[in-house]
């Protein structure tokens, strides 16, 4: 309708002549796919946060539990001084003791010598002769000599002279108690936001308006890869695992054997001196990796700049496939199981799948979980409530 006077309106066509021409059906039907799109969306990022809200509740429990473990260290450790100290100063005041009673034991027996040569002497003077008194004195007299020379030597004897205990202080304990001051936190929580990605698409029905589309899984299928670098390496050994360190190196890990450490062009730049048949590796920080022995049952931390072993997990099952993902080891049992661990060994979940071989390697992403099940020529995405995320099927060169 033209509310113009004194124009004519060209151009414009009638509204009911567009929404008889438009397929109104087939606009309804793409309305309804708009909003089951916009509703699973919405859904999904709900189950997402509920699921999150479960983790970080996981987490909490995790990181108290590590700080009860370095208080539990600490105290452990301060008693075990305690008592130590403890054991000296009993046996040095057992000792002084003894000393004493057995120097006041040699007194009294002096002393009641003296106080017989003195009932002797009184006898002497007042009922026999004057020769006879004269010998008893004299014989008496030795003996008193002998007594005084005791008394004397009593001055130099150590078991005279007092003592006191008292503790020399370790000059430690003042700049532990400095470091303990200076102390202000036992770590730094962070909380890691990773940013979701909600595409829209905005198309023209009946009218413009913000359609909230879902996002489809890209097609495993249809993905390709392009070579970004390619590396020789000349191991001539069966390979078990590798990985490429944040700093570009490469460690390559020869089945149940050893580790070795190649520069970022394919180069042995050396062996990693760690003992026992090592199986799968992953990166912790720049200068650590953790390496699974299922042989021993157990995963070993490696510092590589100074070549030493940190600490031992041990596992009570076998492990062979590790990942490392939000401060928690990944590890692969036999067939059936899937822990998540942090670095003190305490698992902090176990995923049951089902696999036709050995679980030796598999990756994870925030709470999912990649691994291969060669026998069965499959690739399977669990998440932490062991449900099946993803199903991939090569397919088999014939």
């Amino acid at each position: 309708m033209c509310f113009h006077k004194s124009f004519k309106c060209t151009g414009i066509k009638s509204l009911a002549g567009v929404v008889e021409k438009t397929k109104f059906e087939k606009s309804k039907e793409s309305l309804d796919k708009d909003i089951n799109s916009a509703l699973h969306i919405l859904m999904k990022i709900v189950n997402n946060k509920s699921g999150n809200i479960k983790r970080g509740e996981q987490q909490y429990e995790s990181i108290k539990k590590t700080i009860a473990n370095y208080r539990e260290k600490i105290n452990n450790h301060l008693d075990h001084l305690e008592e130590k100290l403890y054991h000296e100063i009993d046996t040095i005041l057992i000792e002084q003791k003894s000393e004493i009673s057995n120097l006041i034991a040699e007194i009294k027996e002096k002393s009641g010598k003296l106080k017989k040569m003195k009932d002797q002497l009184s006898a002497i003077t007042t009922q026999v002769s004057k020769l006879q008194s004269f010998l008893g004195v004299y014989q008496i007299g030795q003996q008193v000599h002998q007594c005084q020379q005791y008394v004397e030597d009593l001055a130099d004897d150590d078991r005279a002279k007092e003592f006191d205990i008292k503790m020399k202080q370790n000059d430690e304990i003042d700049k532990t108690l400095s470091n303990l001051g200076s102390l202000e936190s036992l770590g730094e929580v962070n909380v890691i936001v990773e940013k979701i990605v909600i595409t829209v698409n905005r198309r023209t029905s009946v009218r413009r308006g913000a359609q909230v589309q879902s996002r489809e899984q890209s097609n495993i299928n249809s993905m390709t890869m392009n070579i970004d670098a390619k590396i020789d390496i000349n191991i001539g050994k069966q390979i078990s695992d590798m990985i490429c360190l944040k700093d570009e190196r490469v460690i390559v890990l020869e089945k149940l054997g050893k580790v070795n450490l190649l520069t970022s062009d394919g180069k042995l730049e050396k062996q990693l001196h760690i003992h026992g048949g090592a199986f799968s590796v992953t990166q912790i920080t720049q200068d650590t990796i953790a390496i699974t022995y299922h042989k021993e049952k157990a995963i070993k931390i490696f510092n590589m700049e100074n070549e030493t072993v940190t600490k031992v997990i041990p596992l009570d099952i076998i492990c062979w496939g590790l990942s490392f993902c939000n401060n928690s080891l990944t590890v692969g049992s036999s067939t059936n199981e899937i822990r998540i661990i942090d670095l003190e060994g305490n698992t902090q979940k176990s995923i049951e799948v089902q696999s036709e071989s050995n679980l030796q390697y598999l990756v994870t992403c925030n709470d999912r979980v990649i691994y291969s099940d060669y026998d069965g020529t499959v690739v399977k995405c669990v998440d932490g409530s062991s449900k099946q995320i993803c199903l991939y099927i090569p397919i088999r060169n014939t």
